[in-house]
């Protein structure tokens, strides 16, 4: 059997955190998971940046596979993303300082793309592995969206698998305002999520 490539990246910390839990666990992730050979990327929160930078390692690597990992302080659990949406609307500036306000992600593109990722069986095979999991049907209209939708866009049709995750603070991020799970247990969901993909 052919040897399946898995790209999965996690951003840098944004917002003023000096951590981004979505690299913290990607980085911590084994070289192999299932099928998959496991490639790991570091991803500038940046409107201009982060899909040029995630296509140019899709392309180089032959990624069968591209899961993106985002920070969404505040969320109970791991929440695997439905639909990325054609909009830039930021509430606060990205690391470059860019603060779009109702622009599209691609001019003349379609609304909305799905994830071609099997979200409910990853969903249900991160619960069964101990971590908290549920839907989401917003990825914002920040970075991550923007991530989500340019790579569905770039790639539609090549029957490449993409979607995006996900991940709440950790503990030393939210303190006692927000809920958290730790790196290990993000690891474990995320390794749960690409052994049924």
């Amino acid at each position: 059997m052919a040897e399946k490539t898995l790209l999965i990246t996690g951003f840098d910390p944004f917002g003023g955190e000096k951590i981004n839990p979505s690299y913290e666990a990607v980085k911590l992730l084994p070289e192999r998971v299932g099928k998959y050979n496991i490639v790991k990327l570091c991803v500038p929160t940046s409107f201009e940046k982060a899909s040029d930078t995630v296509i140019t390692k899709a392309e180089e690597c032959f990624a069968d596979v591209i899961i993106c990992v985002g920070q969404a302080g505040g969320r109970k659990g791991i929440t695997p993303e439905v639909i990325g949406i054609n909009l830039r609307d930021a509430r606060i500036p990205d690391n470059d300082g860019y603060m779009p306000k109702n622009q599209p992600v691609v001019e003349n593109a379609p609304a909305a793309y799905f994830s071609t990722l099997p979200v409910d069986d990853m969903i249900e095979a991160v619960n069964r592995a101990g971590v908290p999991c549920f839907k989401s049907y917003s990825a914002g209209a920040f970075v991550c969206n923007d991530l989500m939708y340019s790579l569905l866009h770039r790639f539609v049709g090549t029957g490449k698998k993409i979607g995006f995750i996900h991940v709440p603070f950790l503990p030393e991020q939210a303190g006692y305002k927000h809920p958290s799970l730790t790196t290990e247990q993000i690891v474990t969901a995320l390794t749960a999520a690409i052994e049924v993909i």
